[in-house]
């Protein structure tokens, strides 16, 4: 899932306008950037199964960025950070906290959506859950197609973004969606772990960026 990310970055963005929404975007997306820095570093597994090409599903040994219990504590720790920085936000950084608590925890659950069950509860020996909505791919799409666009169509509600800015967000998360689409049906296996976990990094750094420039009041 990424579209859906940045739909539930977007919705959770709109109750807090003074922090850039590419902060929540950027937290939406946390866990992910996690996994493939945890990926080029040993610490946690990606596999491109044979069936790929038919099933579009890397298997996951992911403990440390996407357990429940992990994916708890990174929130917790976006909460610390927005709070020990937020000072500006003054009485009201405590209410800024939990909401970018909430988008990185968001991620563990679109994603305990979407998966097999391969997310653990707590560490690698627990037990693992998902609901495994990517074995009915039309239904998952769909899905997440939704959330993305109920996501935008509650962030520019009452959003003071110029026009060009209202129109560049719309247009970076139809792109989004595009990939995510083409690649959960469409795409070729990945050359390698590695390339896949380079690429994705730099898509998360990208449309961060870009949602930051967007942002801009």
């Amino acid at each position: 899932m990424f579209a859906g990310h940045v739909g539930a970055a977007l919705a959770i963005g709109r109750a807090e306008r003074r922090i850039n929404i590419g902060a929540f975007v950027f937290a939406a997306m946390a866990l992910d950037a996690v996994l493939w820095l945890l990926v080029l570093l040993g610490q946690e597994s990606v596999l491109i199964p044979a069936d790929f090409a038919r099933t579009h599903q890397p298997r996951f040994d992911f403990p440390w960025s996407h357990g429940l219990l992990a994916g708890l504590a990174w929130s917790a720790l976006a909460a610390g950070v927005v709070y020990a920085l937020g000072r500006r936000l003054g009485a009201t950084r405590g209410h800024a906290a939990a909401l970018m608590a909430a988008a990185v925890f968001s991620h563990w659950l679109l994603d305990a959506l979407v998966h097999a069950p391969e997310l653990p509860l707590a560490g690698a020996a627990s037990a693992r859950v998902g609901l495994g909505l990517w074995g009915h791919m039309p239904v998952a799409l769909g899905l997440e197609a939704a959330i993305a666009a109920a996501g935008l169509w509650w962030y520019l509600r009452g959003s003071t973004l110029a026009r060009g800015r209202r129109l560049g967000l719309t247009l970076l998360l139809l792109v989004i969606l595009i990939f995510t689409v083409a690649g959960m049906t469409i795409a070729p296996p990945p050359p390698s772990v590695p390339i896949m976990a380079v690429s994705s990094l730099v898509t998360i750094a990208v449309v961060t960026a870009l949602a930051v420039w967007i942002g801009r009041a």
